[in-house]
């Protein structure tokens, strides 16, 4: 079998089964190591060289948690969630209830996409947006299980479908480039309308997440919740404009240097040097930011240790030859197979954006010779690589919402975050962009 397939398999199972995502990710990179003919020494030393690669990301992410707690203690994020409180607590029917509920998940959603675009700063709001808000959806007897699929969409689908932020490098920068390096004659203007489809059977995912899957009531401890945040804050105008300042500047420095160190660093001290947060508190401050975000930032590293694992093996490619010599002429056949190497592609990997230049070189030239046409093949290659990173458990798109879902230890990442959006998202992703390369295109 397939070193890719065995260590994707391996290192899911174990999470299933509630190892520690770090530990199963390790796990899984020695096993799909050893089953592709490197030696113990070798996939060590593979796994160490790419755990380099993940070091940025988790100082990004620390510091990210850092800029949170502090906003968090400015109390702007807890204007939206008194008002929420507020409605809650009043004498409300339940149908009000019910319209608190879709309101505040489509704030959520609104959220998610202009992360994207809008205001492209991808998973950074989640722990500075939803922790407040918890307190509002244990009233409400939310389930968080929905609000995770609602990020996750929100992160996903923009991307897929929106040229905009990080779906212009998705899809023009990335998708488009490496389908005309290898003979594919696409244009962008095709990229939106050729990946509609599959993000219709998304969108369908989502609503059947919140209609059907999660609607029914889930009780929170709310003790919990107040260890980490307080139902109510005190409002300060003055802590709020400061906020207002430090949440542009960080924003403005992440565009311009394209730094979360670099932006969130800067938010921080300008909360110190207005006196909102003191010098000798700073420690402290950093320690609730590692403690909210460290995690995501170890599961990072380990998954770029593991994606090298994986990348040295050679798996990936024979996996991807190995279905060429599998499907013969059968177009249908053919679709399928390319949507499911690059489900397991990506969930080892943990991202779709790395996942297309791997793909593309066998996926484009295999769609010409079996006479796909351009938007039929621009689905396919688009949506194989998407595949996975909803429903990967080393993916920022599931690792987000758990950041900000399980700041009182209530929301488990993987059954509460991987599996409702494996389920909701990928099985769409995989029907609809077969039956749109097939069928349609």
């Amino acid at each position: 079998m397939n070193s890719v397939v065995i260590a994707v398999t391996v290192m899911v199972i174990l999470s299933l089964v509630r190892v520690n995502i770090v530990i199963a990710l390790i796990i899984g990179a020695i096993i799909g190591g050893l089953s592709g003919g490197l030696g113990l020494n070798e996939t060590i030393e593979a796994f160490n060289k790419g755990l380099g690669n993940g070091a940025t990301i988790a100082l990004s992410y620390a510091m990210l948690g850092t800029f949170a707690v502090a906003i968090s203690k400015s109390g702007i994020t807890d204007l939206l969630s008194n008002m929420i409180i507020k409605k809650v607590n009043s004498n409300a029917s339940a149908m009000q209830f019910i319209y608190i509920k879709y309101i505040l998940l489509a704030l959520v959603l609104f959220a998610a996409i202009s992360s994207q675009n809008l205001v492209p700063v991808h998973i950074a709001f989640i722990p500075i947006l939803i922790p407040p808000l918890l307190h509002s959806m244990a009233k409400l007897q939310l389930d968080r299980r929905v609000v995770a699929c609602v990020i996750t969409f929100g992160l996903v689908a923009t991307y897929m479908f929106l040229p905009i932020g990080f779906g212009g490098i998705f899809l023009n920068e990335i998708l488009l480039k490496n389908l005309v390096n290898n003979g594919v004659e696409a244009i962008s203007s095709q990229l939106p309308m050729a990946m509609a489809i599959p993000v219709f059977g998304m969108f369908l995912g989502l609503l059947v997440a919140i209609l059907f899957s999660y609607r029914k009531k889930r009780a929170y401890d709310v003790s919990k919740i107040l260890e980490v945040e307080s139902e109510k804050k005190d409002i300060n105008p003055f802590y709020i404009f400061i906020a207002l300042v430090s949440i542009v500047t960080a924003l403005g420095l992440q565009l311009y240097t394209n730094s979360i160190i670099i932006g969130s660093l800067a938010g921080f001290i300008i909360f110190i040097v207005a006196g909102v947060i003191k010098a000798n508190e700073t420690q402290d401050f950093f320690t609730r930011g590692l403690k909210m975000m460290g995690m995501i930032g170890f599961i990072m590293i380990a998954a770029n240790g593991f994606a090298s694992v994986l990348t040295s093996t050679g798996g990936v490619e024979t996996l991807v030859s190995s279905v060429v010599d599998i499907i013969g002429n059968n177009k249908s056949l053919a679709a399928l197979l390319m949507l499911l190497v690059g489900l397991f592609i990506t969930m080892g990997i943990g991202s779709s954006f790395s996942t297309i230049p791997i793909i593309a070189a066998i996926y484009a030239p295999l769609c010409l010779q079996l006479d796909f046409s351009v938007m039929a093949t621009i689905t396919l290659i688009g949506t194989a690589a998407a595949l996975g990173d909803a429903g990967s458990p080393a993916s920022d798109s599931t690792l987000g919402p758990t950041s900000g879902l399980n700041v009182d230890g209530q929301h488990d990442h993987i059954w509460d975050s991987v599996v409702p959006t494996f389920i909701h998202y990928n099985i769409p992703l995989i029907l609809f962009g077969w039956f749109a390369s097939v069928y349609i295109f």
